[in-house]
């Protein structure tokens, strides 16, 4: 369900729902830069991007995409790979940083929903676990490895040349070859697979 149905159903629904999805997807672009800007790459910080600024992020039509259909994409952070000294490992850390980022925020999230005391209507709990799921969803979505969704920038720091060649050969298709394999379900199973790991390992910590 795209976000404007729901804007049409339950209006406060609709509105912690978009800040909630926004501030993933800004954390997630955020991680990105300031990783880049840590390992050497001051691009994103040139450009302004080193904010939580919502309207530094926003693309028009990954915008639109979410309004619609419920998904959609912030503008990608900035990064040029020639000013990190070591450039496989800032392909692998840079392109890692945004899915840890949201993994850590779907931690932080289900770990304050099991240990503050519930409020009257349960709001807070549903709001904190409904900020983990969509940060889980996002890391798994992301570690994907087909270009340009970073999985495939993690792929690419480890493994050949003829992998990285191939890879970069798609890139220009990727976008829509992810778009259609999303459009007949193609990328579910991968993405639930993602989303349960992802969630076990989180589990696994909670209850050290």
């Amino acid at each position: 369900m795209g976000l404007l149905s729901l804007l049409l159903k339950d209006p406060a629904s609709f509105l912690i729902l978009s800040v909630l999805l926004l501030y993933s997807v800004i954390f997630h672009e955020l991680a990105h830069g300031w990783v880049a800007y840590k390992m050497g790459d001051n691009t994103a910080k040139w450009m302004g991007r080193l904010t939580l600024n919502p309207l530094k992020h926003l693309d028009p039509i990954g915008s639109l995409m979410l309004l619609i259909v419920g998904f959609g994409w912030a503008k990608p952070v900035p990064v040029n790979l020639e000013n990190i000294p070591n450039r496989r490992q800032g392909l692998i850390l840079v392109s890692s940083a945004g899915i840890v980022t949201n993994i850590i925020c779907a931690f932080c999230a289900l770990l304050l929903e099991r240990i503050i005391t519930p409020d009257e209507s349960g709001m807070t709990q549903q709001i904190l676990y409904l900020f983990a799921r969509i940060n889980i969803m996002l890391a798994a979505f992301n570690l994907i490895p087909i270009p340009p969704l970073d999985g495939s920038k993690i792929l690419m720091g480890f493994t050949s040349e003829s992998v990285r060649r191939f890879l970069f050969k798609i890139e220009p298709y990727g976008f829509f070859i992810v778009i259609g394999l999303l459009f007949i379900g193609a990328l579910n199973p991968l993405i639930n697979f993602f989303q349960w790991i992802i969630l076990s390992v989180i589990k696994v910590i909670l209850f050290l």
